[in-house]
């Protein structure tokens, strides 16, 4: 994509964002948008802070993650205004004066203090619906504290579901880098690394380190693959290796990527031979991400297609459609079908039954679906089923009346794997989904 390609698409971006929060502000009776980009956290008894995340609602605006104590200040029918805080402190790098294409979209002050950006802020705080955390609060007496108007961020939420062309230009650089990633990890495993040095090889790759990351990368090896937010990282890799499970991600100017992978050590295996059925359904769901498909049908769907892989397998002794009315399905299928994706990895407003509020309820007995609103065109999602060997979940299927319809012989080859996960990155349109996760590795080859 050209810079100028990219200038256009954001000038088109922050006038949506204009458009929405014009509605948005005389839905909560205020007239000003007043988002700070957050503040450092430190360690309870330490003078160490945690690692900074940028409000999410303040770089949706701006592609700005590393700048504690700046504020964004948009105004209906005035330019959105930009405060900078740019420290004199020669204890830490110093940002640089803000540049690139998008500045030209935003009056911006530089302040060199944090309670300075009092001086720029509007000056009736009680007019101003203000998205943050209580301690962005400026000040000894925490002027602008931040009041998150709840019919503000009801509308302002529901609609950021709805990706811009920028935004969708972003998820896509960050699918890019991840599956650079991805490839450099996979080489990594099938040359003996442990999970430790899978990681390495990955944010090498990629060009961000764990904190740059989107979300912890999940790098399992063999049964820790059943583990579904498996997050040690051995420092020595198991004996034998038979698989590897890598959901890792990338971030691309405040957008993130959300990908998993699972491959086994012998191509020529049955488990090869599973992991490829699972993918063959992946791809078959990804398909139904279209306008007016509701994701929790997407989300039952899903669960009869891997009760399909199940039986074909012989791991079960029963059809799909028993597995799935009995409950024996969610047993190796234990979570959603992935969730909304975006500017945060779980995007908000997956459950918003409009932009006025209320929700929409998940389908009974799927308590961990993040996901209930009906897809249509900008929706960003994740699909990704698994089908998981868990030592928990496969005691207390054996302990249920479903364990008469397990093969327990053909759990037992499968256990020492871990378990299954596929994951793409899909966009809704008007026609045809855009997997924007298998284009990028059908590109990279």
């Amino acid at each position: 994509m050209t810079t100028q390609t990219t200038a256009s698409l954001y000038a088109a971006h922050i006038e949506t964002l204009t458009a929405r929060t014009a509605i948005a502000l005389e839905r909560g009776g205020f007239d000003h948008l007043v988002v700070p980009s957050g503040t450092l956290h430190y360690q309870l008894f330490d003078d160490r802070d945690y690692p900074y995340a940028v409000n999410p609602q303040f770089k949706a605006w701006v592609p700005l993650l590393a700048n504690p104590g700046s504020w964004l200040v948009a105004t209906p029918g005035a330019r959105p205004k930009l405060v900078y805080l740019q420290p004199r402190d020669y204890w830490h790098v110093v940002p640089e004066a803000p540049s690139g294409d998008w500045v030209e979209h935003f009056d911006i002050t530089v302040v060199r203090t944090p309670d300075e950006a009092l001086q720029h802020l509007p000056r009736d705080a009680t007019r101003c619906a203000i998205l943050g955390e209580a301690q962005s609060a400026l000040g000894r007496y925490g002027a602008f504290a931040p009041n998150n108007p709840q019919p503000v961020l009801d509308y302002l939420d529901y609609h950021r579901a709805y990706k811009t062309p920028y935004e969708v230009a972003m998820l896509r650089e960050a699918n890019r880098r991840a599956v650079r990633g991805h490839r450099a990890a996979e080489r990594a495993f099938r040359a003996g690394a442990s999970e430790f040095g899978i990681h390495l090889a990955y944010c090498q790759a990629v060009g961000q380190d764990a904190n740059d990351l989107p979300y912890g990368s999940i790098v399992a090896l063999n049964g820790h693959g059943a583990v579904l937010h498996y997050t040690e990282r051995d420092r020595l890799p198991p004996k034998p290796v038979l698989s590897f499970l890598l959901d890792a991600g990338a971030g691309h100017a405040g957008y993130a990527a959300d990908i998993t992978r699972t491959h086994a050590l012998d191509r020529e295996s049955e488990f090869q031979a599973f992991i490829d059925a699972v993918d063959r359904a992946e791809l078959a769901m990804c398909d139904q991400v279209r306008a007016g498909i509701d994701y929790r049908q997407l989300h039952l769907d899903a669960h009869l297609a891997l009760s399909g892989v199940l039986k074909e397998f012989g791991v079960i002794t029963c059809g799909a459609e028993e597995a799935v009315a009995t409950g024996l399905s969610a047993s190796f299928f234990p979570h959603g079908i992935g969730h909304g994706l975006g500017l945060q990895v779980h995007d908000v407003a997956g459950f918003a039954a409009s932009d006025a509020g209320g929700s929409i309820g998940k389908p009974e007995g799927h308590p961990y679906l993040r996901l209930t609103r009906e897809l249509a065109p900008g929706m960003v999602v994740t699909i990704e089923p698994g089908l998981y060997f868990g030592d928990m979940l496969l005691e207390d299927l054996k302990a249920s009346d479903n364990a008469r319809l397990v093969d327990w012989d053909r759990v037992a080859g499968f256990r020492p794997f871990g378990g299954v996960r596929i994951e793409d990155n899909v966009v809704c349109t008007d026609g045809e989904p855009v997997n924007l996760t298998r284009e990028e590795f059908a590109a990279l080859g």
